[in-house]
Formats: C-alpha cells, sequence, structure tokens
C-alpha cells in the first residue's frame, strides 16, 4: 500500500474538472476516488458536502455536526461523503484534514464506516498525537466484532504509540536538515542515490501538457468525467554539484515516454548498467516492472523490462539496488510466495551480467505488510530497509539487519529523528562507513516526500582498565557496551587503556571483565549522556580473586555478643552486592570468624549466626539464595595471633581475627 505510493504519490494541485459526463458532485467524487485522484475527490466531496467556498481548505465549518444531524433524510448521504472525503485526505497524505473528518465519522452507526475509528487512531499517530492515537486503537478494539486484520493492526499501533512515546523522549544521535534546493521541487522527490560523484533522484515535479484532457471512468457506474491531463509525472533526475549548495542544476535523464514514468535508479559497480523501475501512468490499475538499460553515464540505451526472474505478468516489481560489490541485485516485489504486500527479494548477479532466479529474503525481514527499499553495504554486511509492518514511529520506518543473504539478524528500529510518524524510505550514502546521506521522508510535508540530508552524531566513551591491588594497567580486559539496541565489545590495549565510538545516548551499561577479576559495571543514564559528547573513565580498576582463596570483607562490626549487622556493616556488604549482581555466575562462601575470647561452642555458634545475616541481608536485597552458603569458624582459623609470645593479650590480633569473609567457590 505504502511501498506502491512512494513510486506512484503525485501532489496534485489543481483538478481542472469538467463534469461532462456526470451532473453531481458526490458522483464526480466516487468517479475520481475510484481513479485514485484523491485530491480531485476530496474536493468534489466537499462540494457534495456543500461545504462553501469560504470554509478554508479542508477545515470541518461550524456547526456542520448539528447541520447534518437536523437534515435527518439526507443522513446516509452525509455519513458517506464525510467518510470518502476523510478517506481521500487519508491516501492523499493530508493527515490534518484526514484526523478531523475521521473524528466526525468515528460516531456513525452503520458499521460500514466501523473502520472510522482505527484511521482516525491512524491519522492522530501520523499527527504524533500518539497519547490520544492510542486511546482511539484501544476504542476500536473495544467496539470491533471480529478478530480480523484490523484489530492486529490496531494492536501493532498501539505498540508503535508507545515506543515513538520512548524514542521522542530519548532522541537519538543524528542531524538533520532538508536540501533547500532545486532537487526538492514541486511533487514528490525521493529515491536519492549517490554515484560516481553525481546525485540521482525520481521527481513527479510537473511538465508542460498544453490542453490536453484525460478521461476518468468509475467501472460500476459507468460515470465518466474529464480534466486537463496532470502535469506531475515521475522521471529521473540528476543534480549536480553538491546536493546541499543553496542553488543546483537539475536536469531529466533520457527522452520522455508516452504514458510511462521512470524512477528509482540503481547501477552495477562499473557504471555501464543502470536498473529502474518503469509503469504505465494510464488507467487506475498500474503495473511496475523493472527495465535494464546500458550506457556510459551520460547516454543510455532505451530501458528493457527484465525477464520472469524479476517481473511476473500481473505483479508488481520495483525500487532496484545493486551492491557495491556487483554480486546482488535486490527489489521489492508483491509476487506471489512473499511473506505479505510487498518483500524483498534478490537475485544474484553472475559473471556475465546475467541474473538468476529470484529469491525470497525470508519472513526475519519480511512482513506481512510492505517491506521495501533496500540498501545493502556488502563491507558490513548491513541491511537498511523500510516497513510498516513492525513497531515503529509510524508509517514506513528504516530498520537495520546484518547478514550475508543466507542469514539475517532481527531487524532493528533506527528510531528517532531517523524516523519520523510518516513515511521514510531510501537511504544513500555521502561516505564510505554510511555514518552520513540522504533519504527521503514526507516528515514536513502534507502530501508528498522530500529530500533530507542526515548525519550520525556521536558520543566518545574512553578509559583505563587497571588492576586495584598493583595499580598496574591491565591488558586484554574485555570491554563491553550495550544499550537497549546494540552490543559493542573491545579489548583494552597495553596501557589498559579501551575506546568506544557511540550513536546513542540511551541507557549505557558498560561491562569490564577479565580472568580471575571481578567483572565491574557501570551504568550511564540519559540525562548524563545528553550533556556530554565526550565520557572519560580516567581510571577503572578490577579486583582479582582465586577460586576457594578468601577476601576480607573490612570493617563488618557487631555490637558485643550480637549478630545484628550495623549501617557501616550493611555498606560494606552492599558492595559485595554489586560484586554478586555485576558478577552473575559466581557462587560464594560467606563466612564469619571470632577471636578466642569465650569457649569454642560459643565461639561457633556466635560466627554461624553473623555469617548468616550477612547472606540474609544478601538474599534481602535480591540475591538468590542458591549462590551463597554461610558458615561460621568460631576461632579455629585464626589470621594473627591472639596473644603475644610473653602471653601478654595481643588486641591487634584478636581484632584481625573478628573478621568476615567470602570466597569464590564457583565462577
Amino acid at each position: 500500500m505504502k511501498a506502491l505510493r512512494l513510486l506512484l504519490l503525485i501532489c496534485l494541485l489543481g483538478t481542472g474538472a469538467q463534469a461532462q459526463y456526470v451532473t453531481n458532485n458526490k458522483r464526480i467524487a466516487d468517479v475520481y476516488f475510484q481513479n485514485k485522484d484523491y485530491y480531485a475527490a476530496a474536493e468534489y466531496y466537499k462540494k457534495a458536502l456543500k461545504i462553501g467556498p469560504d470554509s478554508t481548505g479542508f477545515v470541518v465549518p461550524y456547526a456542520f455536526e448539528a447541520k447534518m444531524n437536523k437534515e435527518k433524510t439526507k443522513r446516509p448521504e452525509y455519513e458517506y461523503c464525510v467518510f470518502q472525503l476523510a478517506t481521500s485526505l487519508r491516501l492523499y497524505k493530508d493527515f490534518r484534514g484526514a484526523e478531523a473528518w475521521y473524528a466526525i465519522a468515528r460516531n456513525f452507526n452503520d458499521h460500514k464506516y466501523v473502520t472510522s475509528l482505527f484511521y482516525y487512531g491512524e491519522s492522530l499517530r501520523a499527527n504524533q498525537k500518539f497519547n490520544d492515537a492510542i486511546v482511539a486503537f484501544k476504542e476500536f478494539l473495544k467496539r470491533s466484532q471480529s478478530n480480523d486484520v484490523y484489530n492486529d493492526k490496531a494492536k501493532l499501533e498501539i505498540a508503535s504509540c508507545n515506543f515513538a512515546l520512548y524514542e521522542m523522549r530519548y532522541p537519538r544521535l543524528y542531524k538533520f536538515s532538508k536540501l533547500l534546493n532545486q532537487i526538492n521541487d514541486k511533487g514528490s522527490n525521493y529515491t536519492p542515490l549517490l554515484f560516481n560523484n553525481r546525485f540521482y533522484f525520481t521527481s513527479s515535479r510537473p511538465i508542460a501538457v498544453g490542453n490536453k484532457t484525460e478521461t476518468f471512468r468509475d467501472s460500476r457506474t459507468k460515470a465518466k468525467v474529464t480534466k486537463k491531463e496532470n502535469p506531475f509525472v515521475n522521471a529521473i533526475y540528476e543534480a549536480s554539484g553538491n546536493p546541499q549548495r543553496a542553488s543546483t542544476t537539475v536536469q531529466k535523464m533520457g527522452a520522455p515516454e508516452k504514458g510511462k514514468e521512470f524512477a528509482a535508479p540503481a547501477f552495477t559497480p562499473n557504471g555501464r548498467v543502470m536498473y529502474l523501475t518503469i509503469w504505465s501512468g494510464e488507467g487506475n490499475k498500474k503495473i511496475c516492472q523493472v527495465n535494464i538499460s546500458r550506457g556510459n553515464g551520460d547516454v543510455w540505451s532505451a530501458p528493457k523490462e527484465l525477464g520472469t526472474q524479476v517481473n511476473i505478468e500481473g505483479f508488481n516489481a520495483m525500487q532496484p539496488f545493486v551492491t557495491r560489490d556487483g554480486k546482488h541485485l535486490i527489489f521489492s516485489s508483491d509476487r506471489p510466495g512473499g511473506s505479505g504486500k510487498y518483500d524483498l527479494w534478490y537475485c544474484t548477479i553472475r559473471s556475465d551480467g546475467s541474473l538468476s532466479e529470484a529469491s525470497n529474503m525470508g519472513n526475519t525481514i519480511n512482513t506481512k505488510d510492505n517491506d521495501v527499499a533496500a540498501y545493502y553495504n556488502s563491507t558490513t554486511n548491513k541491511l537498511l530497509f523500510s516497513s510498516d509492518g513492525r513497531v515503529g514511529m509510524g508509517g514506513l520506518d528504516f530498520y537495520e539487519s546484518t547478514g550475508d543473504f543466507s542469514t539475517w539478524s532481527e531487524p532493528r528500529n533506527l528510531g528517532y529523528p531517523f524516523n519520523s510518524s510518516k513515511d521514510d524510505a531510501y537511504f544513500t550514502p555521502s561516505n564510505s562507513d554510511d555514518s552520513e546521506g540522504y533519504i527521503s521522508s514526507d516528515r514536513e510535508s502534507v502530501c508528498c516526500l522530500e529530500m533530507f540530508y542526515v548525519k550520525k552524531e556521536f558520543i566518545t566513551i574512553d578509559g583505563v582498565i587497571y588492576d586495584c591491588h598493583t595499580n598496574l594497567p591491565l591488558a586484554d580486559a574485555l570491554i563491553t557496551l550495550s544499550d537497549s539496541i546494540q552490543v559493542m565489545k573491545v579489548t583494552s590495549d597495553s596501557e589498559g587503556k579501551y575506546r568506544f565510538r557511540i550513536n546513542s545516548n540511551r541507557e549505557l551499561k558498560l561491562t569490564a571483565s577479565k580472568d580471575n577479576y571481578f567483572t565491574k559495571v557501570l551504568l550511564y543514564n540519559y540525562d548524563e549522556l545528553a550533556k556530554t559528547d565526550t565520557l572519560v573513565n580516567p581510571k577503572l580498576c578490577l579486583e582479582p580473586f582465586i577460586i576457594n582463596k578468601p577476601i576480607v570483607l573490612e570493617n563488618i562490626l557487631y555490637d558485643f555478643n550480637s549478630a545484628k549487622l550495623n549501617p557501616l556493616s550493611e555498606s560494606i556488604l552492599d558492595k559485595l552486592y554489586k560484586i554478586m549482581v555485576d558478577n552473575e555466575t559466581i557462587e560464594i562462601e560467606l563466612s564469619a570468624h571470632t577471636d578466642n575470647i569465650g569457649t569454642e561452642a560459643y565461639n561457633l555458634k556466635l560466627s554461624d549466626r553473623r555469617a548468616k545475616s550477612c547472606v540474609d541481608y544478601l538474599i534481602g536485597k535480591g540475591i538468590p539464595a542458591g549462590r551463597m552458603k554461610s558458615k561460621g569458624y568460631g576461632f579455629s582459623k585464626p589470621i594473627a595471633p591472639n596473644q603475644l609470645p610473653d602471653g601478654k593479650d595481643n588486641p591487634e590480633g584478636r581484632q584481625l581475627n573478628r573478621r568476615t569473609e567470602f570466597k569464590v567457590t564457583k565462577k
């Protein structure tokens, strides 16, 4: 649905309609609607509702609903035209107008308008009113009597609205700017492609048509209308120089062919073969096909339709993309054998330039809705594509997956602001690591796609890993940095240094680990990260340990003849708690020891109670009991003399013996 509109979307600024064959506005509107001229249809549904010229655009006039309720005999016709007007505006992508008219239609009792509430929610979502959209979708699910595709889509939309609320609260690190030169002219401007220092794109900008007219027909009622021929025709253009300059020269590629429209060029690495999408602009059933043309960059042969490897009669194939290594042709198609409406498919490009039979990219990539507009970097093995069948910001969103055409990772949404609540598709990089480039989006437009420059911004995180005891740097420590969508790993160098450059300011988790050292985890929240472009940990030390070798917990203190922990002791145990949390697999024995004042039985029992109180404290904070055991040793394992050689008391030695320890029994 939305994928095909990306190629066929034409912004109609006027209709020039003449009712030569029909006499009422509703019938004229129906003819335009069936022929997918939604702007003209909306204009005539507006006239059918007797909305006067003083009503600006498609704004609901004051007291319109009261008038509709008053004229009860005409209510069925009113309801039909209101619903059709809302739908025309939605399909034209005027979501503000659609929201206002669906707000009326959602209250109609006739079951045939039950989807009004769903589309009201969709319009609210497109207008970034996510909380209101969630309410609308939930109400739709409550009213809906069937468990059909709309129910599934409503649930997906609710998840997407919640995702969007989170994304907009924590924006990702991207810089955006719309191209403010001749590239973004009237009509839709999309499919950016940088190749051999040339900038190619598709545009439906107007062309001169003279006084030519075209006839639209309604196949059901046989009604007909004529209008001035549509001047918005999709063609491929080339812009010279830097696309971001304030002014550039734009010229159309190739000679026009009557009745045909061209879009989405793709080139083989040597620049001598171009694949492109072609369709006929005549009639209301437009079939897109991938064609091939040969040339030298300046002169191209007449395009020829590819064979059945790509094109199947009666089905659409479009949006070709050739990988940088020249080994694969990716395209989108609704051909049989796919997962949904439009799927991504690929052919192997053989050494002689011929194509293998197309293979579906699989259900890890493809959904039951539209998956389109692929870009693949054969160096990084990353696939970028657009989909409206997953949780996202709304409309078509960009997703990224890593793979090699045999297996793919689960696609991840690139989030806000890379994605918007409307349609975002087609990426072309302007550098080798894909950190900047161009996309097309209708995020700032009522109806049409426009071109934007996008650049990733980064936070640098670096530091040094030390041994806590020797204060010497630790080489080959594994440092892992993760957020909600990605995991990155590096090892420290010979000086213990590590460094990350990340395109995320979400909550980050930094984990440092090395054999025979306790792993340490640091967390950084959004507020900390939003204030900096460099996060430095000048010194991060790791504690060494040896299996079954005791480690003293300093300053674990008790009152006389008591196992009750005091606040200072709890703060010391909190450090052990952190070790247990950061090292999720280790098991420990926690032991308590006494000096030799008192009987052996008394001290054994007291030390056992004290060790157990420490374990109970950690269990209370959430450490599983199965990872710990307590044991009291009384005065059986002194680490210092309780008496001096002359038999006198040794207070310092007794203090050392009155200790709490833990040892790792399993890592």
